[in-house]
């Protein structure tokens, strides 16, 4: 096995999303790309999963029950630990205002749904690489 497949197993994503569907689809989509995972629901659960994996990147869905994801990505930007982590926002919200305010909140980039998944596996890529 050669070196950059060994890096990227080695790479952990949370992925947040409350629906099951996107869930299982984003981790098959992953794991296909050798990506270590775990899933969270809504923004409380998120925060919980982020501070015990500790992920190298969050794949975050604006619109979850009980806390938003645009609140979820406020909190984990006020924690030391996640200053530098890259949180893509994954998102019906597509608008031109909706995508700005991804980016101000914290959000590191954002992918319309329905996405095309090369298009995410590339701004994923992107993203660790700059870590």
């Amino acid at each position: 096995m050669d070196t950059l497949t060994n890096d990227k197993q080695q790479q952990r994503i949370l992925v947040v999303d409350d629906s099951e569907d996107v869930q299982m689809l984003l981790g098959r989509l992953l794991k296909r790309a050798g990506y270590q995972m775990l899933f969270a629901g809504d923004g409380q659960t998120a925060l919980l999963q982020a501070q015990r994996f500790h992920p190298d990147l969050i794949l975050m869905d604006l619109s979850l029950p009980d806390m938003s994801g645009w609140d979820a990505v406020k909190l984990l930007r006020q924690m030391d630990e996640f200053q530098g982590t890259p949180i893509i926002a994954v998102t019906a919200h597509v608008s031109s205002a909706e995508k700005e305010r991804a980016i101000a909140v914290g959000c590191s980039a954002h992918i319309g749904k329905p996405f095309d998944p090369e298009i995410l596996l590339r701004s994923i890529a992107r993203l660790l690489l700059d870590l």
